[in-house]
């Protein structure tokens, strides 16, 4: 491998996972990579102070300029949009700085999907300084902005995000616990067993993309879910779900097969006793990659 290829590949983490962060699916952001790695292969390097902060400034900036298009087509997305899943990579046993932000808190898919409330600017902003620990003025150079600018899209990003997360954080066994007991209900369903699992304030986001059946708007309340949820178990009595468990961007999360096909991947926020938010994933697109990585790569716990 050439220097510059090495060196590429040295940062290659750190602009990966910021490019996800930013667009919230691994196909843009390794097309955001693409991008970057053909302008590096153009630069001469050596003339370069510092080719890391050269790399994330264009990383960054590719990264945006691609949000701003997605954010418009995502304005006419059939029904709630959700971030697609990574799955836990070879190297997660990995103690290196820039493994251990890859799988922190900011790459859950439910802080993935809360970022999607942030504008472009802002997310940028945010997770340069909040996340990949930039000072406001190494961010706002990035971001090509005064630092006054970049640090009050910082604090809007703060305040919005802490305005809207969830209000109680369970660690990971408590989330897989909730998880068992939702598989559990599913197998034997009845309203009150599953009514049971959901708190009185739940929420379910479900994106379909228009492609296969999901709601098209988030339902409220622990009835309504239950009453959502008894029906998919009475309408797949013939051929059951199969679920799988496993760690989804760091976070327990649960793949529903019927037979071969992944059908839907269901992540949750929870109180440690209900679930208080569900997320269902069931796009066919976003599920294909998914669904080959955990096939040839990955042993799940399938729970019956």
């Amino acid at each position: 491998m050439d220097p510059q290829t090495a060196l590429f590949q040295q940062h290659r983490p750190r602009l990966f996972g910021l490019a996800y962060r930013m667009l919230g699916t691994p196909a843009d952001a390794e097309d955001v990579l693409h991008d970057a790695w053909l302008r590096w292969h153009a630069q001469d390097t050596a003339a370069l102070d510092d080719p890391e902060a050269w790399l994330v400034t264009v990383t960054t900036r590719i990264a945006l300029d691609r949000l701003r298009r997605v954010k418009t087509e995502r304005a006419h997305y059939p029904g709630p949009w959700l971030p697609e899943p990574l799955i836990e990579t070879e190297d997660a046993g990995s103690d290196t700085p820039e493994a251990t932000l890859e799988r922190d808190q900011s790459l859950t898919l439910s802080f993935l999907t809360l970022l999607e409330r942030l504008g472009p600017d802002e997310r940028a902003a945010f997770l340069l300084n909040e996340v990949f620990d930039y000072s406001h003025a190494e961010a706002a150079a990035i971001l090509g902005i005064a630092e006054n600018a970049c640090r009050q899209r910082v604090h809007r990003a703060r305040t919005r995000l802490r305005e809207d997360r969830p209000r109680y954080s369970v660690d990971t066994h408590a989330q897989q616990r909730l998880l068992q007991r939702f598989v559990a209900a599913m197998e034997q369903p009845t309203l009150a067993s599953l009514q049971a699992l959901f708190a009185e304030d739940a929420i379910h986001i479900s994106d379909g993309g228009g492609v296969v059946a999901a709601t098209l708007h988030p339902l409220h309340g622990a009835e309504r879910l239950a009453r959502l949820y008894l029906q998919i178990a009475h309408n797949t009595r013939l051929q059951p779900l199969r679920y799988t468990l496993l760690t989804l961007n760091g976070a327990p999360a649960l793949l529903a097969w019927a037979g071969d096909t992944l059908t839907t991947a269901i992540w949750i926020e929870g109180d440690g006793e209900h679930i208080r938010a569900i997320h269902a994933l069931r796009h066919p697109g976003k599920l294909a990659r998914l669904a080959a990585t955990v096939t040839n790569q990955l042993a799940g716990t399938s729970l019956h």
